[in-house]
């Protein structure tokens, strides 16, 4: 067992991002939502005055080995930087295979507070959903964990052909019927992708202009807030190369656009913008099936289409995965 020291620190500069890069490239959930600067920038875009408290877990070394950011959401509950509107998956940032010791030492640490840690967006898969319902009664708190959302996933196979041939007679004839369609009414559309720093600041543009169009709960989500946040964003991990924009393109204009973020041999469908006025044609499930190729094409394993579970999701052959809260308080 480790033995472990927690300090709590107020700012990010106090943890220092290369600190943070290094545990989150030896955690067990790399995921970009707990990268330095989706944290950093959403601490900065939408801590609105808020308390934040960044615990920092070391060894009997004084090398550090874990991370707990969380910042005061109300007066004594607390919850994971990155906030449940725009991060699909949060968690404590562990070096793999010492989660036990670091949950020991914060719970340790905790003990006597009247604080509750509301913890979201938690993988099923994450050490957290069960070490913290099992140490908690050690230190006189409980923890409670309970599913909150289901994410869609897909296993990707060698080739495309093998894709195919998996999903189901039904969804397979409508996914190809679509493609033809598309191609027969529009043989002159292209499909682009932008992965780079340079430009992406136009391609931001482009794709939040049609994201803006598809839906009015879209243009209200995409403020100017919350657009400085993805621009920014979207920079930062482009220059990681955990990035891609792809773009329908028909007459030198987009009609459909995915945001997606790559981590370790995943691709996570972020979100997404089209044109409503080609509806017909379905522009944007053609395109995501060439993501999907591509994904598969470049070896990846997983395509990860994050919270909410829209029919098109399992039309692609999605598997759900859950997603749970853990509510620890004394």
């Amino acid at each position: 067992m480790l033995s472990v020291k927690v300090e709590a620190l107020d700012r990010f500069d106090l943890v220092g991002e290369s600190v943070w890069s290094d545990l989150q490239a030896r955690c067990a959930n790399p995921v970009p939502f707990l990268s330095w600067p989706w944290q950093n920038l959403w601490w900065e875009n939408f801590a609105d005055g808020r308390a934040l408290k960044i615990l920092c877990v070391s060894d009997s070394s004084g090398e550090p080995v874990g991370l707990l950011p969380l910042y005061e959401r109300e007066a004594g509950l607390w919850r994971l930087v990155g906030g449940v509107a725009i991060s699909d998956y949060l968690d404590v940032l562990a070096v793999r295979g010492s989660e036990e010791e670091m949950w020991s030492g914060l719970l340790h640490h905790r003990a006597g507070e009247p604080d509750v840690w509301d913890l979201h967006c938690l993988r099923a898969a994450s050490p957290t959903v069960s070490i913290l319902p099992a140490l908690a009664p050690a230190f006189g708190l409980h923890a409670v964990a309970q599913r909150e959302e289901r994410c869609p996933v897909l296993a990707l196979p060698e080739s495309w052909d093998g894709y195919l041939g998996r999903l189901s007679g039904k969804d397979r004839h409508e996914l190809r019927r679509k493609l033809r369609r598309l191609e027969r009414h529009w043989p002159d559309a292209t499909v682009r992708s932008h992965a780079s720093p340079e430009g992406l600041e136009a391609a931001m543009t482009a794709f939040l202009a049609l994201h803006r169009k598809s839906k009015a709960g879209k243009a209200r989500f995409m403020d100017l807030r919350m657009e400085r946040f993805f621009q920014r964003v979207a920079v930062a991990l482009a220059a990681r190369g955990a990035l891609r924009l792809w773009f329908l393109e028909r007459d030198g204009a987009a009609v459909a656009s995915y945001l997606c973020l790559e981590f370790g041999r995943s691709v996570a469908l972020y979100n997404s913008g089209f044109d409503s006025s080609h509806a017909a044609l379905s522009p944007g499930i053609v395109l995501l099936s060439y993501v999907i190729r591509d994904a598969i094409e470049r070896g990846l394993a997983r395509f990860d289409f994050l919270r909410g579970e829209e029919p098109y999701k399992y039309a692609f052959g999605a598997i759900p995965e859950e997603i749970f809260n853990v509510v620890v308080a004394a």
